[in-house]
């Protein structure tokens, strides 16, 4: 054999494994490689968008957050005046009833003054009935001198 041949068929060989590999080995190989990119690619964009919707979520909840913070301190500044216009109201209204409590005393204390007057007056006119017959020794009707004694009760 000759040297020349032997080489001629190797290039031969060669170049048909060259192109056996590049149409039946290649492809599959590119293909799996490809779809081996796509997915990393589609995994790195997944993870972008799960860190940019992470971001989002933990901005809404610092809104939420800062809403519902806003919210309990409105709810206790509207506790706190509900509480001190409760209070208003019931001094107020204590303050009424003491009033009306002292108003309804005083006239009691004026109804038993008048009523402790009356007495006095009716006690004073008998007095008076008694001295006047002791001093005449004689027996005064008090119902004949009523209006003597009513007169004089109105007097004393």
């Amino acid at each position: 054999m000759n040297i020349n041949a032997t080489l001629f068929a190797q290039i031969i060989v060669f170049f048909v494994l060259v192109w056996f590999t590049m149409k039946f080995v290649w492809p599959p190989i590119v293909q799996a490689l490809d779809e081996r990119a796509n997915k990393i690619a589609e995994g790195l964009a997944a993870a972008e968008r799960g860190k940019s919707d992470a971001e989002a979520a933990e901005k809404r909840v610092a809104e939420t957050l800062a809403e519902g913070r806003q919210q309990v301190a409105e709810l206790v500044t509207n506790a706190d005046k509900r509480a001190a216009q409760i209070v208003e109201e019931a001094r107020t209204q204590a303050q009424e009833e003491a009033a009306r409590i002292v108003a309804q005393a005083r006239a009691e204390v004026e109804t038993e003054t008048n009523r402790a007057r009356e007495v006095l007056r009716e006690q004073v006119g008998l007095l008076a009935v008694k001295g006047a017959e002791k001093i005449l020794r004689r027996e005064v009707d008090a119902a004949k001198h009523a209006d003597i004694l009513s007169t004089l009760k109105q007097e004393l």
